[in-house]
């Protein structure tokens, strides 16, 4: 049995794409109710890994937390939600985009049934402790769940939006 070797960092680079993705063509994280900004940094890098974007509301607060967050330092797909939430999810469901709502609903499809993502998709994370609005949820497509055996009610944002994203991407 031959010891594993770690490939350096150049030919990491070189097996990876070569330049960056086009935004809006494809996957999009939508963490529209933040509460806690060490997570959207966080959810930032997952972006990148899986070549998606994030899209934000513009909240005074929200750059510093994805800068702190985002370990890369260089441009991301970051786009700013201006105004309502809601309105902001019907102009992307009225232009094609499918709407992924991860949430517990009497409808939800686990995490392992979710179909990897074919067209534009808008994956929609809600409030840590409120959830998706019902103003919001109203316009989705599909909700999805994660599954959990532990005594916790729900997963934080980033993790929860980590998992999902990799599933839509084809990354897992």
């Amino acid at each position: 049995m031959t010891a594993a070797r770690v490939r350096t960092r150049p030919e990491l680079r070189k097996q990876r794409r070569q330049r960056s993705h086009g935004c809006w063509n494809h996957l999009i994280a939508a963490p529209l109710w933040p509460k806690h900004g060490v997570n959207l940094g966080t959810l930032l890098r997952t972006c990148d890994a899986v070549g998606a974007c994030l899209a934000v509301p513009r909240y005074p607060w929200i750059p510093d937390a994805l800068n702190q967050g985002n370990t890369l330092r260089h441009r991301q797909c970051v786009h700013w939600v201006h105004g309502r939430a809601d309105r902001w999810l019907a102009r992307q469901r009225a232009s094609g985009s499918a709407i992924i709502g991860v949430e517990l609903t009497d409808e939800s499809v686990r995490l392992a049934d979710l179909p990897v993502a074919r067209g534009r998709t808008v994956m929609l994370l809600g409030h840590e402790i409120d959830g998706i609005p019902p103003e919001a949820l109203e316009l989705t497509d599909t909700a999805v769940e994660i599954p959990m055996v532990g005594t916790g009610h729900s997963l934080n944002v980033a993790v929860a939006g980590s998992l999902v994203l990799y599933k839509l991407a084809g990354l897992s």
